[in-house]
């Protein structure tokens, strides 16, 4: 328990430097590949959210997600990924393939819908290689190219707001 707080602690200050090295991609392209990371202790509602995506005109094939849990059960089983607190090594870096794989997918849009500060997520959009990245203002300013101002309960309002935007932005 203390070894796991002395953890988080240290992957934020690492996260936390590396932001301030942050440089900021311009990207023309349209958004056709979206990649989702998703805080499962706070949001249960991610097929409603991938449904109003799609909805919006992105296919569901070019939709991937990555879901963080705060602890994963002996015998749980999941049909998308998981990853939690163990995947992160003292470098904060992954142990997991998934989480890798999805960090090096080239996205055009990532969203980071969560709301609340917790380690492993906050390095997985900062190392995350995608062109666009949206979240919620509540998280660091530094870490997302465009920021939506509401809570994770209200996806319909998140996917309004992140869409009226897209359009203004010519990336739809």
């Amino acid at each position: 328990m203390f070894l796991s707080k002395i953890k988080d602690f240290w992957t934020k200050k690492i996260v936390k430097k590396r932001l301030s090295n942050v440089k900021h991609i311009n990207s023309d392209s349209s958004i056709k590949k979206v990649g989702i990371i998703f805080d499962e202790s706070y949001f249960y509602e991610k097929e409603k959210l991938i449904e109003q995506l799609v909805k919006n005109g992105i296919y569901y094939e070019n939709i991937q997600f990555l879901v963080f849990k705060n602890k994963v059960k002996k015998n749980e089983i999941f049909d998308y990924n998981v990853f939690t607190y163990k995947n992160i090594n003292w470098n904060a870096t992954f142990d997991s393939k998934e989480v890798n794989d999805f960090i090096n997918d080239d996205f055009d849009l990532l969203i980071s819908y969560y709301d609340t500060e917790k380690a492993p997520l906050l390095l997985v959009t900062n190392l995350s290689k995608a062109n666009f990245k949206v979240g919620f203002t509540s998280i660091d300013k530094r870490l997302n190219h465009f920021m939506i101002d509401t809570n994770a309960e209200n996806y319909t309002v998140f996917i309004d707001e992140l869409f009226k935007y897209l359009k203004i932005l010519n990336k739809l």
